[in-house]
């Protein structure tokens, strides 16, 4: 499947419009698209999924390795793959745009802002071009695509600008309804408020689709890798609004050695006769009202005081935590399962890639293993003395005194979001199977 990368100059220039446009456009002509993103994200995949109408693959080195990228990127369908970028083309330590198009060798097409300029929006380009060379990166900066540029005379003024070596891919005119709504963790999720496929369409008739197509290109394979512990056991999913933060390839990854039945806490539902539960991440603060009169968490409390393997990430480890406040002031009763209160806070507490290594066994890890993920959360969590947290951050802030991992019976919570590529998730099949 050939693809390639959008890449921008920097945060908030809009790559994520960009991108939908993008995918809007190879549609329109035609093409079947496989929408991916660099970097840990959940809320962008979600708009990606809602104009491509698949999951989009995360692609992140330092979660996944340089094979596990290319082995996520196999993974997914379709004729043209659109890898939408994280931050700037070359920021972050530890999993960059640059890294993703460079491991994948696929060419870069740089977003760049071009509400104020017209020559400078070339140079620009050209500066992130030689850049790439100067800094011995082996990664192609293929041309640029013009964000919230008008027709006419603006138009006409970077395209002529621009030198011979950078293709103009079209633009992406400036519009008032091509504006995802934010909130403390970044935008709405695509299905709370996908952008009108109306406009969409409009702006996809600026981009030059055959161009893109042309420069798209086959990446580097990688090798397989082994399947999963098959079980003949089943594991509980917590899939709704307030769960909704997993990784495509953690879905796989279970439902390749178990049998995945999904519920909704939120709604209320039954647990699913189960030998394992799984609570992702999301929005349990949006729905703390809801979560503190559901059935569904006295159920989970039952199953983790009768061994059941249970693991919570982020908005799980609040769920399963014994209350939740929110930054109303009100503070609503959880599972009661960890020895944990969870506030949110106004403002971000962590923001990393992640390294966690176990110092006793877990549910997703035996003692000496290290698992590799991120953490991004608005809460804070005073534990009891006597908590027990599992795991020793060697890079990430954790949840306390540079640790994460609270457990009690066979549950665990963190605040670490973990990919499948770090074994975590064949650890808890093996759990799952063994119980």
């Amino acid at each position: 499947m050939r693809g390639f990368v959008l890449a921008g100059t920097a945060s908030g220039v809009g790559k994520t419009v960009a991108s939908l446009v993008v995918m809007t456009a190879l549609q329109e002509a035609g093409y079947s698209v496989q929408p991916a993103k660099a970097g840990p994200d959940f809320i962008d995949p979600s708009h990606h999924a809602e104009v491509a109408g698949k999951p989009s693959r995360t692609l992140d080195v330092w979660m996944e390795g340089p094979y596990g990228v290319r082995r996520n990127y196999a993974r997914g369908t379709g004729d043209i793959a659109v890898i939408e970028g994280v931050m700037g083309l070359y920021d972050g330590d530890a999993s960059s745009t640059a890294m993703v198009a460079e491991i994948l060798d696929l060419p870069v097409v740089l977003v760049v802002d071009a509400k104020a300029g017209m020559e400078s929006v070339a140079a620009t380009a050209l500066g992130f071009q030689s850049y790439a060379k100067r800094a011995g990166r082996e990664i192609e900066v293929a041309g640029i695509l013009a964000q919230r540029a008008h027709g006419g005379r603006h138009e006409r003024g970077i395209r002529e600008a621009l030198p011979e070596e950078l293709t103009y891919f079209g633009r992406v005119p400036p519009s008032e309804d091509l504006a995802v709504p934010d909130r403390h963790l970044g935008l709405h999720m695509g299905e709370e408020a996908p952008l009108p496929r109306e406009q969409l369409r409009d702006a996809a008739g600026h981009i030059r689709t055959e161009r893109l197509v042309e420069t798209a290109r086959e990446p580097v394979s990688a090798p397989g890798v082994t399947s999963p512990p098959e079980t003949d056991s089943c594991i509980a999913v917590a899939r709704d609004q307030a769960f909704s933060f997993f990784y495509p390839a953690t879905m796989e990854r279970l439902g390749a050695g178990a049998t995945v039945e999904p519920f909704s806490p939120v709604a209320g539902d039954p647990v699913p006769d189960c030998d394992g539960i799984y609570l992702p991440g999301g929005y349990p603060e949006r729905f703390a009202g809801e979560l503190a009169t559901s059935e569904s968490l006295p159920e989970i409390r039952r199953r983790a005081e009768s061994g059941t393997p249970i693991l919570g990430e982020c908005g799980g480890l609040m769920a399963l935590s014994r209350s939740l406040k929110t930054t109303d002031g009100e503070t609503y009763r959880m599972a009661g399962v960890l020895p944990a209160e969870i506030e949110m806070t106004e403002r971000y507490q962590a923001l990393d890639h992640v390294e966690l290594r176990a110092d006793r066994r877990t549910v997703t890890a035996d003692p000496g293993d290290r698992v590799r993920g991120h953490e991004f959360h608005y809460s804070t969590a005073s534990l009891d003395a006597d908590a027990t947290l599992a795991f020793e951050m060697e890079r990430g802030d954790g949840m306390a005194n540079g640790r994460d991992g609270l457990t009690e019976y066979a549950t665990l919570g963190t605040y670490a979001h973990l990919h499948p590529e770090s074994g975590a998730f064949d650890r808890f099949l093996d759990r799952v199977g063994a119980e």
